[in-house]
C-alpha cells in the first residue's frame, strides 16, 4: 500500500511526489512518456533556447549602436535543435536522479483511476491511500477546413530546420505571441491573428498595448477581431481565409497553433466520481482536492493559466495534504511570463479586473525610458505598473513590460505574499543602476510623488 500514487511526471508530479516522500510517505509516481512532461520537453526549456537565440540575434543587428559592428554568417537551426535537446535531456536525467534519491518508485505506463484508492497502470493496480493527478495538457488543434495540412504544432517548432517565409500564428495568449516574435527575429514574415480586440487578453490592456507596439515595429502584423475560417492551397502555398469586419486572405507556408487543452481523457475520472468542468479540466478546492475526497489535482489537468512554477507550487500544497497538513493555495500570488522583445511579468489583478471589482484603486506607472540601466542597454521600451488599493495601499497587481520582466515580477509576488503595502515599497531601496529601481519608483508614482517624472 502506498501513502499516495502520483499519475504524471511533469514539473507538478515530479514536485508533488518529492514532497510527499520527504515528509515520510511511500510513493509511487506513474509516467507513460518522459519524465519532465511538456515543459521540459516541448514547453518551457526548448523555447526558451530558441528565445535566447532570437534574443542574441536581435542585439547583434543593433550592436552597432555599441560599437561593435559584427555580421551574422549564418543561421544553423539544427545547432539551435540540438542545444534544446541537451538541454532537456540533462534536466529530464537530473529529475530522474532525484526521484530516486528521494525513493520515489517510477512506475512506466497509462495511468487510470479504477478506485478511489485504486491506481491500475498497464494492468498492474496500484494501492494507494491518496492520489494526486497531475497529467497536464496536450494540444488541442480546432477544426477548421484545411488547417489539418499546413498546421505547425507547437511541438513541430521545436524542431524547425529552417523558418517559413510567411506564417499565421492562430491565437494571441502568451505561447502564440512568444513563437511570433521569435518567428519574426529569425527572418519570417508574420501575421498574429486572434478573434479578440487585443492580443493576451488575459492580461492588463496596458500591457497589451505595449507588446503590439514592440511587435508591430518588429515587423509582426496584427490581425485583431478576425476568425480562422479555412486554409486553402494555392500556386505558391496556402491561403488563410480570415473573417472579421472584412474578409482578408494572407498566403502564407504554414498556420501554427499553440492551444492546449487539459489532458484528462481515459484517465477514470468520471468513473470514480471526479467532477469535471466543461472544459475538460478537473474542479478543485483551494487545498486543490478534486470532489472525491483524498484525490487531488493540479497543474494544467486543472486548467487556467497552464504555467509551469503554477503546476509545481499546487504540487507542495497538494502533496503536503495528502500527507495529513490542510493548507490553502494562493492562487492570486501565481505570476506570469512572457519571453517576448520585450518580455512580460505580471502577477495579481489588472486594472481593469480590480474596477469590475468594485476596488477604487490607484495606479502607478514607472517607464523604462527613464531608468539610468535601461537608457545605457538601450532597453528602454516598457514601464512598471502597479495596482494598489486606493484606501490601505494593499497592492492588488504587478504588472511589468521590459528587460528583465519575468525576474522583476518576483518582487511584486513576494510584496504582495508578505502583504506589504505600496507605501512600503516606496520606501524601499535599490541597487543604482539596475531596473529593479523602476519597482520602487513605480510605488511612489502611485503615491504621487515619483521623483523622476515630470508633476501632474
Amino acid at each position: 500500500m502506498y501513502d499516495l500514487v502520483v499519475i504524471g511526471g511533469g514539473p507538478g508530479g515530479y514536485a508533488a511526489a518529492i514532497r510527499a516522500s520527504q515528509l515520510g510517505g511511500k510513493v509511487a509516481l506513474a509516467e507513460a512518456g518522459e519524465i519532465g512532461g511538456t515543459c521540459v520537453n516541448r514547453g518551457c526549456i526548448p523555447t526558451k533556447v530558441w528565445q535566447h537565440s532570437a534574443h542574441l540575434l536581435y542585439h547583434i543587428r543593433i550592436g552597432h549602436q555599441f560599437g561593435i559592428k559584427a555580421a551574422v554568417e549564418e543561421l544553423d537551426f539544427k545547432a539551435i535543435v540540438d542545444r534544446k535537446n541537451g538541454v532537456a535531456g540533462d534536466i529530464r536525467m537530473g529529475m530522474e536522479g532525484l526521484l530516486g534519491n528521494n525513493g520515489v518508485e517510477v512506475v512506466r505506463g497509462h495511468a487510470a483511476l479504477k478506485s478511489g484508492q485504486e491506481v491500475n497502470v498497464n494492468g498492474t493496480i496500484l494501492e494507494t491511500r491518496k492520489v494526486i493527478i497531475a497529467t497536464g495538457s496536450c494540444l488541442d488543434i480546432p477544426d477548421i477546413p484545411g488547417l489539418e495540412e499546413v498546421v505547425m504544432t507547437t511541438d513541430q517548432f521545436m524542431d524547425l530546420k529552417r523558418v517559413p517565409a510567411c506564417v499565421l500564428v492562430w491565437g494571441a495568449l502568451p505561447m502564440a505571441v512568444e513563437i511570433a516574435n521569435t518567428l519574426s527575429v529569425f527572418g519570417s514574415k508574420v501575421y498574429l491573428a486572434t478573434e479578440h480586440s487585443r492580443i493576451l487578453s488575459q492580461e492588463d490592456h496596458d500591457t497589451s498595448q505595449r507588446i503590439a507596439q514592440a511587435l508591430r515595429e518588429q515587423g509582426v502584423e496584427l490581425l485583431l477581431k478576425y476568425s480562422l475560417e479555412s486554409v486553402r492551397k494555392s500556386e505558391n502555398g496556402y491561403e488563410a481565409v480570415l473573417v472579421g469586419r472584412d474578409q482578408k486572405v494572407v498566403e502564407v507556408e504554414n498556420v501554427l497553433v499553440s492551444q492546449r487543452k487539459p489532458n484528462t481523457a481515459d484517465t477514470g475520472l468520471e468513473q470514480v466520481g471526479v467532477k469535471l468542468n466543461e472544459d475538460g479540466s478537473i474542479a478543485v478546492n483551494d487545498k486543490m482536492e478534486t470532489s472525491v475526497p483524498g484525490i487531488y489535482a493540479i497543474g494544467d489537468a486543472i486548467g487556467g493559466w497552464m504555467l509551469s512554477h503554477a503546476a509545481s507550487s499546487m504540487a507542495v500544497t497538494a502533496a503536503e495534504n495528502s500527507m495529513g497538513q490542510s493548507k490553502s493555495f494562493p492562487f492570486h500570488l501565481i505570476p506570469r511570463g512572457i519571453w517576448t522583445i520585450p518580455q512580460v511579468g505580471a502577477v495579481g489583478l489588472s486594472e481593469e479586473e480590480a474596477e469590475k471589482k468594485g476596488i477604487d484603486v490607484e495606479v502607478g506607472d514607472f517607464p523604462y525610458a527613464i531608468n539610468g540601466l535601461a537608457m545605457a542597454r538601450d532597453e528602454m521600451t516598457g514601464a512598471v505598473k502597479i495596482i494598489s488599493d486606493s484606501r490601505y495601499g494593499e497592492i492588488l497587481g504587478v504588472h511589468i513590460v521590459g528587460a528583465n520582466a519575468t525576474e522583476l515580477v518576483g518582487e511584486g509576488v513576494l510584496a504582495m505574499q508578505l502583504e506589504c503595502t505600496v507605501k512600503e515599497l516606496a520606501q524601499s531601496i535599490r541597487v543604482h543602476p539596475t531596473l529593479s529601481e523602476s519597482v520602487v519608483d513605480s510605488g511612489r508614482d502611485s503615491l504621487g510623488w515619483a521623483l523622476y517624472l515630470p508633476r501632474s
